[in-house]
């Protein structure tokens, strides 16, 4: 484990600026936290992570022109020492799990209080990882359960809105027999009997979102 700097620098995105002003207040409080830019957009992210390349960043998970994962993988594919943290509303399974995988080094829901921001913070500088023992558990399950295919993801998104089987097959130029045998595949992954529970265990998980 590494020794932090004497200074963490920090970058705040989120698109709410009151949000940013909160946050920036509280971290500001402690002697060893500075916030060096902010950022209200998955390309102002990128942009001010390349001019000031901060310790660590506290990156909100929905922006008007993407997502927090979005700027995660394109930071991290630049830097790829960047230590992010996410700090949303987003907390489904599917949510961590995307974002560890985009190279998230910490998750935190908008709910967690200052203290545990504040340590999650440390840990990050520190080059540790930091995530809640709920979220910790919900990605080890994520992490256990097989995975859709991008098909299965995408006629899953039309199971959940209503769509009947002849018209997703419509939709993704397939025959009918064709989304059955999807939905098969779907139902065995997801460990469920039919379209309702198939949707109720889709949103729970964060699979896919009601548009």
């Amino acid at each position: 484990m590494s020794k932090p700097p004497a200074t963490i620098r920090v970058l705040l995105v989120d698109d709410h600026f009151f949000v940013r002003s909160g946050v920036k207040v509280s971290l500001e409080a402690e002697g060893d936290l500075q916030v060096v830019a902010e950022a209200d957009s998955t390309a102002s992210a990128v942009e001010q992570y390349r001019q000031h390349q901060p310790e660590v960043t506290l990156m909100d998970g929905n922006l008007p022109d993407g997502s927090g994962i979005q700027a995660i993988t394109e930071i991290r594919a630049e830097f790829p020492q960047a230590r992010i943290i996410m700090l949303t509303i987003n907390e489904t399974e599917e949510d961590v799990y995307q974002a560890v995988a985009a190279g998230a080094t910490g998750y935190l829901t908008k709910s967690s209080g200052r203290k545990e921001m504040l340590h999650a913070i440390r840990e990050a500088a520190r080059g540790k990882r930091y995530f809640p023992a709920e979220l910790a558990a919900r990605l080890n399950a994520r992490r256990a359960r097989p995975e859709l295919t991008t098909r299965e993801t995408e006629v899953l998104q039309h199971v959940v809105a209503g769509t009947p089987n002849k018209n997703i097959a419509d939709v993704l130029g397939c025959t009918e027999q064709t989304i059955k045998n999807h939905l098969s595949h779907i139902f065995a992954k997801l460990d469920v009997q039919d379209r309702t529970s198939a949707t109720v265990t889709a949103l729970r998980r964060g699979l896919v979102r009601l548009e």
